[in-house]
């Protein structure tokens, strides 16, 4: 969507959190996001697009519609430059991306090894979904970060990712449904 379309200044865009069921605003260039709509928005132009978009009864996506939808769950590990470097678990994140990834690639061994993602999900992700095994429920195109969504997408139910990079840190997925 151009800015033109959703009154937001250059470098924002809509996006939709899962996990809060909620859009949200992101900044691609500066990698901020924020639950208010940022400076320099045209209040009336991002008012008709939220309705357009991001209401249930002007976008089927937004309801309680599976259709065009999976169920995909995750495990999260954010490293410092992260969009949001903290977590449940860690109020600051310092690791690197790097280590973010051997981390990750340690809990891939665990699963392919015979352990759950859910179960590590549970107390090693670092996304608020983690309480519910890293279930991020039914969602459709448009929907997650296109990174993320690029890959959840192609799985088959019971697949598991490689390693996901996305603004909010590296991912493994699991596609549920």
């Amino acid at each position: 969507m151009s800015a033109q379309e959703t009154g937001l200044p250059p470098q924002w865009e809509v996006r939709h959190s899962n996990s809060k069921n909620l859009p949200y605003y992101f900044n691609a260039a500066t990698k901020e996001s924020r639950w208010e709509p940022p400076p320099g928005t045209d209040p009336e132009k991002i008012k008709s697009f939220m309705a357009t978009h991001h209401s249930a009864s002007a976008n089927p996506s937004v309801g309680s519609s599976k259709e065009g939808k999976i169920r995909a769950a995750h495990l999260l590990v954010k490293h410092r430059d992260s969009r949001r470097p903290s977590s449940w678990k860690e109020p600051e994140i310092r690791r690197s991306k790097q280590e973010a990834m051997e981390i990750l690639r340690g809990y891939e061994s665990k699963i392919r090894g015979g352990e759950t993602l859910g179960d590590l999900a549970t107390s090693e992700s670092d996304c608020s979904s983690a309480r519910k095994k890293g279930d991020l429920g039914f969602f459709g195109h448009g929907e997650m970060q296109k990174e993320f969504e690029q890959v959840a997408f192609t799985l088959k139910p019971g697949e598991m990712s490689g390693i996901v990079d996305t603004p909010s840190g590296v991912h493994l997925i699991e596609r549920l449904e």
